[in-house]
């Protein structure tokens, strides 16, 4: 025997090898293998032994799911059997092209390559090759969603193997005529309208028969695999369940590792289901070392975000988001387009349950973007149902709409019944929101019809649950028993342990609001008990929360309060190991739970251990993140009373902390001397005049947020409504005789229970407020003789007393740094706007006067200000760091821009050509500040999502960036009276005072003198945090008080409109009111009322400089052009103003009347 036929045996030998370890899904060695036997083919010449070598290499990166690796291989083997002439070999390796690409997600280029395997195969007259090639188009049409066509190649294909005699090809046609039954019922078809499971289960049943018959073991795990399916999708899980048993006992006996593997991720998908997340965990866990062990990459995602799903449903969201994107990592390196999208789609629910709902968003646009690229019409849809619930979270229910209409309108295109189905669901719940619940009951009820026509078992319970809720919102809790009673039946017919707990929870809510509160408990407990079964954690805090409420209505208050207990403790760990905004977003969702446990607290006269929970409510996740960005060490144990009465004294200020619950708000004062005392707002005022545009069944916080808007209104300053639209000033509520009905109304409400234990002496008052007061402009509430709160103390406010905590300590920190290592201050005034600012739906335009203002500040330190192209985000963020005092004169906006889902921008100059010089909310929370003071005069800058942790926002990321006391606009004040207020604060802090007497100083001077004396110029700065002094010294502070009068090219109308506006919320109207009586008639045109105006000057020059303010008003200037129509409308309704102004100064409304 030749050495080279020595070679080639040797060759072949591992040519043999290499296949039987490919047939044990040894991937990796039968790799080694081909890759020596291809070798030896090559050097002894031998084309045919190499090119099969190739094909079989090919084979091995095809199974390991290196797609792009395998196509390489596929290729050189095409191109050694078209040089040698062997037709039947290079069917085949086009074959293998067409499957590899499909994996890609290519499907055109497989077609291709399909089409060319099959025309060779006719020519050569090889059925059995014709019937495969078929089959592998049946199955690239089936990915691309084209199932009628895929269907018919199927057919075909069957037709073949049925005409020769193959009944091994006969099983694989009817397995893929299952399959592409069952993807219908999935996905649906806009070709092919049968869609129904009992079908697929016909088919999958066909080929399990054959399959049997024949010995094809494989075969038929390959069948029961697709009846677990197809039984999982109708609801049937313990059908599922069995199936995938079965099959995994067949995939086990031969030794087949993936399909082991792949059973074993359809156990943990059935499990989920059923919401048995402990088992379903351990399936995946397995399914995931199997796929590890035999090296298949795609098994290995598949299992990994099949496990992230698990984790979040079990409330381990931090895990969830892990593990998606160990899956996303995988499926981005292999090219898997289609599993990266719904990874990405793991991700967005995981931080739909975090409440991080603009992450949520980017994740699901990602996934949706992918899906449109490859043409996944069925993934498309999910992404818009995913995006509708997103908006859903948000409150943005008409664009929830939007979304779950457009995935309604592709299900019905492509045949989804059950899809149908779901998004059906989903519009029902969208209406519930609305309140609309009759619309809602529609949807729903057209959902259920569906899911019994299709045998959705699932659908048909979810159905049920849903238009049990809606009947609870109207009030018929019988209809609402039936139906939640309709929908256990189902969960526990299906065994859907999870689905089981809600509806018991959901009958504990409706006898509940019966009054039948023993009948509640009972069916609260037994949900109680499912969850802990079933370790669903936030689930388990639900039921606690519904025993809780229960037992608070029914006057058992100890057991309240020892379930809300447990609840609390139950939310507190599911926030363990998550970021700070996660922190912060789940917390808002855990809030009720503190709600009612003060509310049970209070009921027990337990006032102190009601505040105790107040402070625990409200403040642990800033605290904690706080702590740890200092490098402080954290404390396990929360703020108690003894450490809430050290903070009172050692702040030597008195401590008022509300909150909002239920229908009260409660009131703790927290004395210097250590005296605690407990109160509850006046809310009767709620339901009188004051309220009457405000619906009888509206919930408190809405009734409150309504009224603290109109107040803000009715002090000048713009506000909009819930649907952006601007919220007109209401006549009742002017500015009469120096009196502002609404800050009188909230003087009461909130002062006025508590005004005894207030100080007589003007020492500090720190207001910790909740929710929506955050926006009540606390220094302007005016009691019964007109006089303001600022009048009598110096106030600051606080998210919590625990903040104020640190806040202390922080300063001291920053007193024992070196003044040296700091410069004094930075200013800002006017960026340069990026042409992205200046456009819709921004339209900001330079702010000249904030400028001038920052020039006069930065005189008073003696530091040159960054204004226009200087203010770059770059120069800002570098200055920033290494300064005492930082002022921001610059637009700010309140929406959610960058990454961290935080809403606050301020708008700086542009870096460079990428940057549009937004510095956002979450960029400050990533920087370290050493700066005493952050002094905001922006747009709003006080502003941001309000929640029960405190404002979110600039306020709030600048305290964790290290700063311990901030002075932030709550309104747009205007450069001058800011520039005004600053001189004044800056002078007042050189002269030793404290920086809340410091402020309210300024405040006073402004308020008694002639030209910022309306409130809407003086009281919209609030400081917050630390208030104790530190050394300043000042240059040149008379710069700081010079005028800043009208330009002349100031638009007439823009006088006329501002002093129109000022007749309303001016108190010192009176004084040029008669001036200007004198001087206008009642036809005068606009020009000629400007110049009149301007007359006034000379008497009273005040008036220029409040004109000018509210001219150069942040972010209210207008730059359209008016038209003469615009002129006339203006003139005619300034004069009008006049008029009636002037008659109600004249006719004084007597004093009893008001």
């Amino acid at each position: 025997m030749s050495d080279t036929d020595n070679q080639k045996a040797r060759a072949d030998e591992l040519q043999q090898q290499g296949s039987d370890q490919f047939g044990r899904s040894e991937y990796p060695a039968a790799i080694e293998s081909w890759q020596q036997s291809l070798e030896i083919y090559r050097q002894i010449g031998d084309r045919g032994g190499a090119a099969y070598s190739l094909g079989c290499l090919g084979l091995a990166y095809n199974a390991l799911g290196e797609y792009q690796r395998a196509i390489d291989f596929y290729n050189q083997e095409l191109a050694i059997k078209r040089e040698i002439g062997n037709r039947r070999g290079e069917a085949v390796s086009l074959s293998c092209l067409g499957k590899a690409y499909g994996s890609l997600g290519e499907y055109q280029k497989a077609i291709e390559f399909h089409e060319q395997s099959l025309a060779i195969a006719k020519e050569i007259d090889h059925t059995q090759w014709e019937a495969g090639s078929l089959g592998d188009l049946g199955n690239v049409y089936l990915s691309l969603g084209e199932y009628q066509k895929a269907i018919e190649f199927y057919q075909q294909s069957l037709a073949i193997s049925r005409e020769i005699g193959d009944r091994e090809g006969e099983v694989a046609s009817l397995r893929n005529l299952g399959n592409a039954t069952n993807k219908l019922q999935q996905q649906g078809s806009d070709q092919f309208n049968r869609s129904e499971y009992p079908a697929a289960i016909e088919s999958w049943q066909k080929s399990l028969e054959i399959s049997r018959q024949i010995g094809s073991r494989g075969g038929e795990a390959d069948a029961l695999n697709g009846l677990g399916d197809a039984y999982r999708f109708l609801g049937q899980y313990k059908e599922a369940i069995k199936f995938h048993e079965q099959s995994l006992a067949i995939s086990k006996e031969i030794g087949h590792k993936q399909g082991e593997a792949d059973s074993l991720n359809n156990l943990g998908l059935a499990y989920g289901s059923l919401g048995q997340y402990q088992r379903a965990i351990e399936f995946r866990q397995q399914s995931l070392a199997i796929s590890r062990e035999i090296g298949h990459k795609q098994g290995e995602a598949d299992s990994l975000n099949g496990l992230g799903n698990a984790y979040r449903s079990l409330g381990e969201y931090q895990r969830a988001i892990e593990f998606h994107q160990q899956s996303l990592a995988i499926r981005r390196e292999i090219g898997d387009r289609q599993g990266e999208a719904n990874s990405l789609s793991g991700l967005g629910n995981a931080y739909h349950y975090l409440g991080e709902y603009q992450r949520e968003i980017e994740f699901h646009q990602q996934s949706l973007a992918i899906r449109r690229e490859i043409g996944d019409r069925r993934g498309e849809a999910k992404s818009l149902n995913n995006l509708g619930n997103a908006y859903h979270r948000l409150g943005q229910y008409q664009r929830e709409i939007e979304f779950h209409e457009q995935s309604w309108a592709i299900k019905r295109e492509i045949g989804d019944r059950r899809g149908e189905a779901v998004s059906l669901n989903n519009l029902g719940n969208a209406y519930h929101r609305l309140g609309q619940y009759q619309r809602e009951i529609e949807f729903h009820e057209q959902s259920w019809a569906i899911s019994r026509e299709i045998g959705y078992r699932r659908g048909e319970s979810l159905s049920l649950n849903n238009l049990g809720n809606a009947y609870h919102y109207l009030g018929e809790y019988q209809r609402e028993i039936e139906f939640h009673e309709q929908s256990l039946a189902i969960k526990r017919e299906t065994g859907h342990r999870r689905g089981e707990a809600v509806s018991l929870n959901n009958l504990g809510h409706a006898y509940r609001s019966l009054g039948q509160y023993q009948e509640a408990i009972k069916f609260h407990e037994q949900s109680l008990a499912i969850r802990r079964e079933i370790g669903h954690r936030q689930g388990e805090a639900l039921s606690l929360n519904g025993l809780g409420n229960t037992f608070l209505k029914n006057n058992q208050l100890p057991e309240a309060e020892t379930n809300l207990r447990q609840a609390m403790e139950v939310y507190e760990s599911l926030r363990e190991g998550l970021a700070d905004e996660d922190k912060i977003s789940i917390f808002e969702t855990q809030t009720r739970t503190y709600r009612m446990l003060q509310e049970a607290l209070v009921a027990q006269d337990k006032f102190n251990e009601a505040l105790a929970i107040a402070e625990r409510g409200r403040a642990r996740a800033f605290v904690e993140e706080l702590l740890r960005r200092l490098g402080w060490e954290e404390s396990d144990n929360f703020i108690d009373i003894p450490e809430i009465v050290a903070v009172a004294k050692e702040q030597n200020a008195t401590l008022v902390e509300y909150a909002i619950v239920s229908e009260d708000i409660y009131i703790w004062v927290i004395q210097p001397s250590g005296e605690i005392s407990f109160r509850r707002a006046n809310l009767s005022l709620l339901t009188e005049e004051n309220d009457r545009d405000i619906a009888p069944n509206d919930k408190l916080r809405e009734r409150l947020d309504t009224l603290i808007l109109k107040a803000r209104v009715s002090l000048g300053i713009a506000e909009k409504d819930k649907e952006g639209k601007p919220i007109p000033r209401d006549s009742r509520f002017r500015c009469d005789n120096r009196v502002y009905p609404l800050m009188r109304l909230f003087y009461d409400i909130l002062i006025g229970p508590i005004l005894d234990l207030l100080p007589d002496s003007p020492n500090q008052i720190i207001f910790i407020p909740h929710y929506e007061l955050f926006l009540v402009p606390f220094a302007a509430l005016q009691d019964a003789e007109g006089q303001y709160l600022i009048d009598k103390y110096p106030i600051r406010i606080a998210p919590s007393i625990q903040v104020l905590q640190t806040a202390r300590q922080r300063h001291l920190q920053l007193q024992l740094m070196s003044l040296m290592e700091r410069e004094k201050a930075l200013v800002v005034g006017d960026p340069q706007l990026h042409p992205k600012w200046t456009q819709n739906p921004y339209q900001l335009q330079q702010l000249v006067r904030a400028r001038e203002a920052a020039e006069a500040i930065g005189q008073l330190f003696a530091t040159t200000p960054l204004l226009g192209e200087q203010a770059t985000k770059v120069a800002v963020i570098d200055k920033m760091q290494n300064v005492r005092i930082v002022q921001i004169l610059a637009h700010g906006l309140l929406d959610d821009f960058g990454d961290k889902g935080i809403p606050g921008t301020i708008i700086l100059a542009p870096s460079d050509e990428t940057d549009d010089g937004g510095l956002n909310a979450g960029e400050i929370l990533g920087l370290k500040l050493n700066a005493e003071i952050v002094i905001l005069t922006a747009c709003s800058t006080g502003k941001g999502k309000i929640t029960g942790d405190g404002v979110v926002g600039l306020s709030r990321c600048f305290v964790l960036a290290g700063v311990p006391s901030l002075i932030v606009s709550l309104w747009d004040i205007g450069a001058p009276a800011a520039k005004f207020l600053m001189g004044e604060f800056y002078q007042n802090l050189e002269r030793g005072e404290n920086r809340a007497t410091a402020l309210r100083q300024a405040m006073l001077t402004a308020k008694n003198g002639d030209t910022y004396n309306y409130p809407k110029a003086w009281a919209g700065f609030t400081l917050i945090g630390e208030a104790d002094h530190f050394s300043l010294t000042l240059e040149n502070s008379q710069e700081v008080l010079r005028r800043m009068p009208i330009p002349e090219n100031t638009p007439p109308e823009k006088i006329v409109k501002v002093l129109s506006e000022l007749l309303d919320i001016d108190q010192d109207q009176a004084k040029y009111l008669q001036l200007l009586g004198k001087l206008l008639q009642p036809n005068d045109t606009l020009e000629q009322q400007a110049a009149k105006i301007k007359e006034t000057y000379a008497a009273y020059p005040a008036l220029e400089d409040k004109i000018e303010n509210e001219i150069a008003n942040m972010g209210l200037s207008d730059a359209k052009e008016s038209t003469p129509e615009m002129k006339a409308e203006i003139a005619r309704e300034f004069n009008a103003k006049v008029q009636e102004n002037l008659n109600r100064l004249n006719n004084p409304t007597p004093p009893d009347k008001k």
